[in-house]
């Protein structure tokens, strides 16, 4: 029977999430496969293969170091997905562009989830509305030199260049939610440019992924998440990644079919883990 432990923080909510790994746990069970979670690092914890699912956006080393000790490792090579790591269309004070930047929280989420780990360290519990975030929203500028001064003395702050896609009147963003070697592929359009679930009006599949953001996908080493971007002028502008993604609002009978699609990218990691010689 193949083992899988999914290794999460000590302080993490992880059963009160709507997280994707959620799901497919849901349908590996269902094949046999004996899924555990693991909360923070432990003398000892034995599995064939284990996920890491730290909901930060800088796993702590101890974590990394943790999870060395199992034979194969989903997402081992992806300590760091800030935006100064992952974007490649970063905006400094001094470059002298001319065009539209909006303004981000160098943390993922806004920086929610260090927030709320930090409140469940202290004692209390996860409630979003009492946990402040880096930045209360994005903000976008016509211009670099619009944007004020604090922000670019704020490392926690990143100014990135806004290359939004429009279609039909709307604006888009495409997103490619992966595990192993199984994939969807999404266009979502909304009436505003930030895209956010609740202006978003309709979706449609795609087709292949540009291969610049493959090209990303195996530069920053995910083996399963969610990568958005846009395509500008024939070149595609990714701004987000995320090893941790979340369902959000999809009732069940919508998400588990690509749950049970996705599942299938274990059998990759199962071949690698239970080779001869292991």
């Amino acid at each position: 029977m193949l083992r899988v432990a999914i290794l999460v923080h000590r302080h993490d909510a992880f059963g009160q999430m709507s997280y994707w790994l959620h799901a497919l746990a849901e349908v590996w069970q269902e094949n046999g496969v004996r899924v555990g979670v693991v909360q923070g690092p432990q003398a000892r914890a034995e599995a064939d293969i284990a996920i890491l699912h730290v909901d930060l956006t800088v796993v702590p080393e101890e974590y990394l170091e943790f999870a060395r000790q199992f034979p194969v490792v989903v997402n081992g090579g992806v300590p760091d997905i800030s935006k100064r790591r992952v974007s490649q269309h970063l905006v400094r004070r001094a470059d002298g562009y001319e065009g539209p930047v909006i303004v981000k929280s160098d943390r993922n989420f806004m920086g929610y989830p260090e927030a709320a780990l930090a409140q469940r360290a202290a004692g209390g519990r996860w409630q979003k509305d009492s946990v402040k975030p880096v930045i209360g929203a994005y903000r976008i500028f016509n211009s670099a030199r619009e944007v004020p001064d604090d922000v670019w003395e704020k490392p926690e702050l990143v100014v990135e260049r806004f290359l939004p896609e429009r279609w039909e009147g709307h604006y888009c963003v495409r997103t490619w939610l992966f595990f192993g070697d199984q994939e969807r592929h999404t266009l979502f359009y909304a009436t505003d440019p930030l895209v956010k679930s609740a202006s978003i009006v309709g979706h449609k599949p795609l087709a292949e992924v540009p291969e610049a953001i493959r090209q990303r996908r195996r530069d920053l080493k995910f083996d399963f998440g969610k990568f958005d971007y846009t395509v500008v002028d024939g070149r595609p502008v990714l701004f987000d990644a995320n090893r941790t993604p979340a369902i959000g609002a999809f009732p069940r009978e919508r998400y588990l079919p690509i749950a049970r699609m996705l599942a299938r990218g274990i059998d990759a990691f199962r071949h690698s883990a239970l080779e001869p010689g292991r």
